[in-house]
């Protein structure tokens, strides 16, 4: 088997996260009235009704899963949370597994589910089942810690799939790359020590979590320079994404020299987005990807892995996920330049021009990054 594999269970679909209230219910704004959490089943849903729509499902290679053991979970998350959840999950009610980590009835057998189509992802890539892997899965995964969940994630999806194989001996060194608009805090500690995964985070600047994300949180002791954290301006677009894995992200991996690349894959950083403000366009994932794509050929094979993040606009979100698997298929249809408005949003300067708020803030990360690894200053 060759070509890209696809990861998915209509079962993802459960993960009911229920209602949410504007403001708190002690004083709402402005009103207390509920509304759908954005976390909500159709931003997954409706990529796969894309993907059967275009004809897409037919051209990718669906890869077998099962749910993951709770020893493979345990490889980060603690007995005392998995725990949490999985009591939670067994009520009738709602509960919250730690930090805005919303669950319903059911919510842990679909949490073991996500992290096991993680695994499978990564596994697919490394045993050449397939070229590359695309995880469409949920509840999302990089903001959970060891302790808690956080963010709308449960348990740490990317985390837990690579820190499997570097335990089976599958993999040595990983790069993780996570272009989700809020910060990768979970997976950032998972492997906040361990010189052996390299842990790009590029992400809105000061958005989610607070105070994480800094530039100069560039790992332990043991691992110093093994995380490289870049906080984007708001508005940096197409360009300035570009900018920022070819000037910077992209020599470092080359030094470090990983034999597995994953991608958190978050589409909050779209145009569209309610919970970011980055603007990247479909094109413009669809460019990161090809780049990502070349990157992973020069340096592992081609071994890529991307696993779904967050995403939340349901109308633009699928469009850029199909950009993005078509990408990793080598096709381009036409339908996410149709469906998206892409010449239109070519016109957003954005999409062309590295802004000098990038610029400024491209310099303070070599600036940083430049004590562990050979890079070229930022003029």
């Amino acid at each position: 088997m060759s070509g890209t594999g696809l990861i998915f269970h209509e079962h993802f679909l459960l993960h009911d996260t229920g209602m949410a209230v504007v403001g708190s219910p002690a004083e709402p704004y402005p009103y207390l009235e509920p509304e759908a959490h954005v976390e909500h089943p159709r931003r997954v849903g409706r990529i796969k009704e894309l993907l059967d729509h275009t004809r897409l499902t037919e051209r990718l290679q669906p890869v077998g899963f099962e749910p993951a053991s709770l020893e493979d979970v345990a490889l980060f998350h603690t007995p005392e949370h998995i725990q949490n959840v999985l009591t939670l999950s067994a009520r009738d009610g709602r509960g919250d597994a730690g930090q805005g980590a919303p669950l319903s009835r059911g919510s842990f057998e679909v949490a073991l589910l996500a992290v096991g189509g993680a695994c499978a992802a990564v596994d697919a890539v490394l045993d050449r089942s397939v070229d590359n892997s695309y995880a469409l899965i949920r509840p999302p995964g990089h903001h959970a810690v060891a302790h808690q969940g956080m963010g709308f994630c449960l348990f740490g999806n990317v985390a837990i799939a690579v820190k499997r194989a570097l335990a089976r001996g599958t993999a040595e060194r990983v790069m993780v790359l996570d272009w989700d608009v809020h910060h990768g805090n979970g997976t950032q500690e998972a492997f906040y020590d361990d010189d052996r995964v390299l842990m790009v985070s590029l992400h809105q600047d000061g958005l989610y979590p607070e105070n994480s994300g800094l530039v100069d949180d560039a790992g332990g002791e043991a691992a110093a320079g093994s995380t490289v954290n870049v906080p984007l301006p708001a508005g940096t677009g197409d360009a300035g994404y570009m900018e920022t894995l070819e000037r910077v992200i992209f020599p470092i991996a080359r030094q470090f020299a990983p034999d597995l690349i994953v991608v958190s894959n978050g589409l909050d950083a779209s145009r569209s987005d309610p919970l970011g403000r980055m603007v990247i366009t479909a094109g413009g994932y669809r460019r990161m990807t090809r780049a990502t794509m070349n990157l992973a050929d020069e340096l592992c094979d081609g071994k890529l892995a991307v696993i779904h993040e967050g995403g939340y606009s349901q109308s633009y979100a699928p469009v850029c996920g199909l950009a993005i698997i078509e990408e990793l298929l080598g096709i381009d249809s036409g339908v996410a330049d149709n469906l998206g408005g892409q010449a239109r949003a070519d016109r957003l300067r954005p999409s062309f021009e590295v802004g000098l708020d990038v610029e400024r803030a491209l310099a303070e990360v070599v600036a940083t990054q430049s004590a562990y690894w050979q890079l070229e200053p930022v003029s």
